[in-house]
């Protein structure tokens, strides 16, 4: 009696490029809690009159119809509103679409400069594209290192340059001569500069004049902190002619539907809430700050950002000392200088003096 040995099983390898099946995903899990402080998101909703509004005009709106293919007349209220050309919006489904196009732009087979820490999201997008990420320690204090950045300047393949302004996750914001010498070294040797400015309005800085000035850079910006629109996900960049043009080659089509059209259609024409929620913001955060300068062993770093680092003895101690009073917060110890650190949202105030009288318990 003969045997047949078994089928040996062939190995099937897919088709997915290694630098994507070796980069883990995007590191966030939702937790439940009465008080989220983890995302740096404005604590308050959109205002119930203007969700009213929005609602109306969605309803009037056919849906069975494709939105404008580049969201043209979402690109124009915001240029207005800007006091910006036009046909230099790039406008996409949150900043986060934006940074992975802008590796796409200029990162690929180039390289992504940025500082460390920074954004997570630059350099994910960085190692998804294969784009060659290089970092430059941040100083002691936060600033940029500004001629190290310019060396790396000159000896690398131009690129992506990143500076955000409040840095993430720091809250720090730099010397304005310091950003606008990079930017203009940054120019000199053929690389698109990126300033980041999520959070601009918590820090009352601005580069649209810098942009205008240099064609080589942009500003990203977001309707989902100020705004209090993280839910409804738009992000837009001001760009030169030029960039603009050519990025605008890596939208998709149809990219922003009716709704969000509609929504920030709304929010446009109604600014005026916004900067009343960012002026309590910055009373909030330095309340806090304030309360928790005197703290025997927890440190509250300044920022200018609607967050701040929190500096403690052991942080996984203190994320879970919050997380039992019903605070949810980011950790950050694993980050570069950033031992010990929790990242904290400014909440409404009775979340951040639910937040203070939790911190003062730590020990």
């Amino acid at each position: 009696m003969t045997s047949t040995p078994p089928t040996q099983k062939k190995e099937v390898k897919l088709g997915i490029r290694p630098a994507v099946l070796g980069v883990p995903a995007y590191p966030f899990t939702p937790i439940d809690v009465p008080i989220k402080l983890d995302q740096n998101e404005n604590p308050y909703d959109f205002p119930a009159e203007l969700k009213a509004e929005a609602t109306r005009r969605m309803l009037e709106r056919p849906w069975n119809r494709y939105p404008d293919l580049h969201a043209d007349k979402l690109r124009d209220a915001i240029a207005r509103f800007e006091d910006w050309d036009n046909r230099s919006v790039v406008v996409t489904p949150g900043s986060n679409v934006l940074i992975k196009i802008l590796t796409e732009l200029a990162g690929i087979n180039q390289t992504l400069l940025t500082t460390d820490p920074t954004f997570s999201v630059y350099t994910l997008e960085a190692a998804l594209l294969d784009a060659k990420l290089v970092q430059v320690s941040l100083k002691d204090d936060f600033s940029l290192p500004v001629a190290e950045l310019k060396a790396v300047m000159e000896h690398e393949q131009p690129g992506v340059f990143v500076i955000a302004q409040p840095h993430a996750p720091t809250g720090y914001v730099d010397d304005r001569a310091d950003v606008e010498e990079l930017v203009k070294h940054a120019e000199r040797f053929g690389w698109v500069t990126v300033l980041d400015e999520a959070y601009h309005q918590y820090s009352g800085t601005d580069y649209r004049d810098v942009v205008k000035a240099h064609p080589n850079t942009l500003s990203l910006r977001t309707f989902s902190k100020a705004w209090g629109l993280a839910g409804v996900r738009l992000g837009y960049i001001l760009a030169g002619a030029e960039v603009a043009q050519n990025l605008q080659k890596l939208v998709s089509a149809f990219n922003v539907n009716i709704l969000t059209e509609t929504v920030l259609e709304v929010a446009l024409e109604h600014p005026q809430y916004v900067g009343r929620i960012v002026q309590e913001t910055i009373q909030e955060r330095q309340r806090v700050f304030d309360a928790l300068q005197d703290h025997p062993t927890c440190q509250a770093l300044p920022s200018r950002a609607n967050f701040f680092l929190l500096r403690t003895p052991d942080a996984q101690a203190a994320y879970e000392h919050l997380l039992r009073h019903g605070i949810v917060t980011r950790r950050q110890d694993s980050l570069h200088l950033l031992q010990g650190c929790l990242r904290i949202a400014i909440g409404t105030p009775a979340e951040n003096d639910a937040l203070i009288a939790a911190v003062k318990e730590l020990r």
